[in-house]
């Protein structure tokens, strides 16, 4: 029997197209194992307020007050304890956050690219049947649901002490509220920032898995400048669908490019939440990394730095050189004689 030629194999795999960008069809695969899981296709899925679960705003609010409970107490808790190590479950944690990443990211673009493609972006974020069909609403539920599964981040600050700062709490907590009101919202722009954000979390995620594997990353910066572009992008969306649906519902004379759906709290909530994370990251990233040029050390950088989950890429050194020389600065000789804090890069 002869053996087909490498040539042969490859004429036979799945070409990637505009219908199928990945070459082989994903949902079909996503189907099989929600149907096993569940019981019924995914684009069968019926999000109903009040029924389907996390779907109120009271379940909603009770869960992000529980997360702030559980971290502030955990803090006082752990005040005079030793710190847990964890570092086998801190690497399960970050790989299974960036699978789960990936493969929503993954069948968000299979869902996107057809229809951004055949009909414009015009009709993917503003239109019902481009930006909120079926399969895109299970996609959102989702990825609503894993907001709460990355509160966990926090919680492993906590038992390692980490510090907490205001933007990792903030962020956290504000997230699963943005992405509950944009699903009651029926905002059809909702997923430029989910695909943006799922794209930021594949590699954030999987830095701090590697990090934990102690392997020498040099591109964390590149992180918290990928956030701020992505905050950067989602206003200008948002901004733009959010002033068309206004201008169309009540100012019809003024210049627009048609009707937008979603909800005006939607449209209001986005806008804000969004525009605060762009300032605050800003703010993080001028005080972490462009500060008189240099990176803050010591007490700046225990208080600038943390260890901030999914707001910023924590640099250790300056935590550790924090913590075991208190207010001390590590010295080195200079023309003026004054001593500058020096940091070495190490494993995280």
């Amino acid at each position: 029997m002869m053996s087909k030629a490498p040539s042969d194999i490859l004429a036979a795999l799945p070409l990637p197209s505009i219908e199928r960008p990945f070459g082989i069809q994903l949902w079909p695969i996503f189907d099989q194992a929600f149907r096993a899981l569940m019981g019924y296709h995914p684009q069968d899925f019926d999000f109903q307020p009040r029924v389907t679960p996390m779907s109120t705003l009271k379940q909603s609010s009770l869960m992000i007050l529980a997360y702030y409970i559980v971290i502030l107490g955990g803090r006082e808790l752990m005040r005079n304890r030793p710190a847990f190590k964890l570092n086998g479950l801190f690497m399960i944690h970050n790989f299974y956050l960036t699978a789960i990443s990936g493969t929503l990211l993954a069948l968000f673009l299979e869902q996107l690219i057809p229809t951004v493609y055949n009909h414009g972006i015009f009709y993917a974020i503003c239109d019902v049947k481009g930006g909120w069909t079926p399969p895109l609403v299970i996609l959102y539920y989702l990825n609503y649901l894993t907001k709460y599964l990355e509160l966990i981040d926090t919680v492993f600050l906590v038992l390692k002490k980490k510090p907490l700062t205001f933007l990792h709490c903030y962020h956290h907590g504000a997230t699963a509220l943005l992405c509950y009101t944009q699903l009651i919202g029926l905002t059809s722009v909702s997923w430029v920032p989910i695909t943006l954000n799922l794209m930021v979390h594949v590699v954030m995620y999987w830095y701090y898995f590697q990090s934990a594997r102690g392997i020498r990353i040099w591109w964390k910066e590149w992180i918290t400048r990928l956030q701020i572009i992505q905050f950067v992008i989602d206003l200008g969306f948002v901004y733009f669908a959010s002033y068309t649906y206004f201008t169309s519902t009540y100012f019809p004379w003024m210049p627009n490019a048609g009707k937008c759906a979603g909800e005006e709290f939607a449209a209001f909530s986005g806008m804000g939440i969004l525009t605060s994370y762009l300032v605050l990251f800003i703010s993080f990233y001028i005080a972490t990394y462009r500060k008189d040029g240099k990176k803050p050390t010591g007490r700046k950088a225990a208080r600038s730095l943390g260890s901030l989950k999914d707001a910023q890429i924590p640099d250790i050194a300056a935590l550790r050189a924090a913590a075991s020389n208190g207010n001390a600065k590590t010295s080195s000789s200079s023309p003026n004689g004054n001593g500058r804090a020096s940091t070495r890069s190490r494993k995280a």
